[in-house]
């Protein structure tokens, strides 16, 4: 870049978006490194622990399929409160005047193990989204005794994302719950992740 071929005395010259966006231009960021080791094909969450994790998705424009995942849910719900080694997390966001509130409720059985509210401006609503089953994945899965974990979410797009290998702007939180659930799945094969 020309950037290389200044001075420092004109360098500092330079109002500084235009040093911060050649440095960003210049370095590689984790975020976006292909070569991180939870992308390579041999390591991705889908490739070893494929039977693991499963998607419910709806159609909500249709009347019927609606009722029936909403039944769904009811289920899901009365038997982790039965349960002690299920784990529920109910995932929110809202965006509101450019300030996202991202809200992540994690009850083991009928015990409300957290509650998490971040505030946070200057973010897509996808990633916000991510972030929020971030927290809520990173803290279950820190949790003992535990083989199931059940994350409520509007966003199943958005979770899918979670075991994408491809370059996209959320893959930093991506790397960061492969991770997790990868030593999640390691600590028992019959773990398991339902979204």
């Amino acid at each position: 870049m020309i950037m290389s071929y200044l001075n420092p005395k004109q360098c500092l010259r330079i109002k500084s978006p235009k040093i911060d966006t050649n440095n960003c231009l210049n370095e590689v960021f984790l975020s976006f490194n292909s070569l991180n080791k939870e992308l390579s094909p041999s390591s991705c969450l889908v490739d070893i622990f494929s039977n693991q994790f499963s998607f419910i998705s709806v159609n909500f424009k249709d009347p019927e399929t609606l009722v029936t995942y909403q039944n769904e849910l009811d289920n899901i719900y009365s038997d982790s409160l039965t349960k002690l080694d299920t784990i529920l997390i109910i995932a929110d966001t809202s965006v509101k005047n450019n300030v996202a509130t991202l809200i992540s409720h994690i009850h083991r059985g009928q015990e409300i193990i957290a509650k998490t509210v971040h505030h946070t401006i200057n973010v897509i609503f996808s990633e916000a989204k991510l972030f929020t089953i971030r927290c809520g994945i990173n803290h279950a899965t820190q949790l003992q005794d535990v083989l199931y974990i059940v994350v409520i979410t509007n966003a199943i797009p958005v979770a899918k994302r979670i075991f994408d290998s491809k370059i996209h702007p959320q893959q930093l939180h991506s790397i960061a719950i492969s991770k997790d659930l990868k030593a999640f799945s390691k600590k028992n094969l019959n773990n398991s992740i339902k979204f």
